[in-house]
């Protein structure tokens, strides 16, 4: 067998290849290669575990809540909708490869529990289907919705995202088929509803989203990639075949996320416009709280989305802004990781590291005047910590406790 050429060679080709055909107008930076798997790790993969045994789900959606409880302040609506429907997606994976139903017409027209997290900035959203995925044992993996196109975006595009996924699981397709892909801003790519500007880009990628997003076979080797392109050439040449590898996404499950300015206005007219069960008007500043809580599909067409593409998230639910009393009470969860850093930080220099109550309740007050959620806590710890953490390490102190006074 021929030898895969290393990244010097690649490159070098590549570089004679572009100087060629454009010659010095387009150059070629910087490249990462590793070679694909072998026929042999495939067939190992497959041996180490058998079609019954890939998935293990067994978790019960209280059982989830329960775990979400415990690292999340607030927000029970969107823990108990994130539990619930995640263990359905997974049980049901877990019951159909039980009784070998994969193939069978029953699965076809089977609708996915994608999800639409709506709320602001630093409330957890992204934090939370990280626990998830955590706690489940899944490849995630995370994009902006911005960044994308329909074309793509430097030489890649949204399938971009079904390929990380195997990246995530460490190069194990049967894994990644199970993964979760979460989106954020995902309200960016909404049309503007006024037909200028941005508004064929941004329906051209819900559009590309829509294939992935319900089942549709994605090439492992991306076709803007020259360096997968390549090593697919060369592949070709030494055996005359063309390896294409896919990955199916009927299993994966897309969680969507955005902040939705306007939304809540969009709900409150067509409240308003129906008058039935509407007679009490909700006071500020829980306003879009209130409205947000019964968003339609319609509404979210209305808000600029093709209207196939939200019939793939079915699930819609929302997320409360944080006030200053939540964010004291995120500061006091033992499992919450912005204080369980620091202290590591203090640490990794033999430092103990503590706060009084009345020190985190200042915290989380200079916080909640940040206005972005629990964001502000980072900064407002690094304001008060940053000068301890310049000047202990050179003393012989060992502990430090965290008072109002220097809060």
């Amino acid at each position: 067998m021929d030898k895969i050429p290393d990244q010097r060679e690649i490159e070098e080709e590549l570089r004679d290849y572009l100087r060629k055909k454009y010659g010095d107008r387009v150059k070629l930076l910087q490249t990462e290669t590793a070679p694909w798997p072998q026929e042999g790790a495939e067939s190992s993969r497959r041996a180490r575990s058998s079609d019954a045994d890939l998935v293990r789900f067994d978790l019960k959606p209280e059982e989830l809540y329960e775990y979400l409880d415990r690292y999340v302040v607030k927000q029970d609506e969107a823990k108990a909708v994130l539990a619930t429907k995640v263990c359905t997606h997974f049980n049901r994976i877990r019951f159909e490869r039980r009784y070998n139903l994969e193939g069978l017409k029953s699965s076809v027209g089977r609708i996915k529990n994608n999800i639409i997290l709506i709320g602001p900035t630093g409330v957890g959203k992204t934090y939370m289907v990280k626990l998830i995925a955590k706690k489940i044992g899944v490849p995630f993996v995370k994009g902006d919705a911005t960044k994308f196109s329909e074309t793509g975006y430097v030489g890649g595009d949204v399938e971009d995202l079904v390929r990380d996924l195997v990246k995530e699981a460490e190069g194990d397709p049967e894994l990644a088929q199970y993964g979760i892909i979460y989106i954020d801003e995902i309200d960016k790519i909404a049309s503007s509803r006024n037909l200028i500007g941005p508004d064929v880009s941004r329906t051209g990628v819900q559009r590309a989203l829509l294939k992935p997003m319900e089942e549709t076979e994605v090439e492992l080797k991306s076709p803007h990639d020259p360096i997968s392109q390549i090593q697919a050439i060369e592949e070709y040449r030494r055996t005359g075949k063309s390896d294409k590898q896919t990955l199916n996404t009927k299993n994966i499950l897309f969680i969507v996320s955005g902040v939705f300015n306007e939304l809540a206005d969009i709900a409150k007219k067509r409240l308003k416009a129906g008058g039935i069960g509407f007679s009490k008007e909700p006071s500020s500043p829980d306003d879009a709280i209130f409205y947000l809580g019964d968003v339609k599909p319609e509404d979210l067409i209305e808000y600029g989305f093709e209207s196939e593409f939200v019939g793939r998230l079915p699930v819609v639910t929302m997320l409360e802004p944080l006030t200053e009393d939540d964010l004291y009470q995120i500061l006091k969860n033992s499992h919450d990781p912005i204080i369980c850093a620091k202290k590591t930080d203090f640490r990794s220099y033999d430092i103990d590291l503590r706060f009084t109550d009345e020190a985190l309740k200042v915290i989380a007050h200079r916080a909640g005047q940040d206005k972005t959620g629990a964001r502000g806590l980072v900064r407002a710890l690094e304001r008060v910590l940053i000068p301890f953490e310049r000047k202990l390490p050179s003393t012989d102190i060992k502990h430090l406790v965290v008072v109002e006074a220097i809060a």
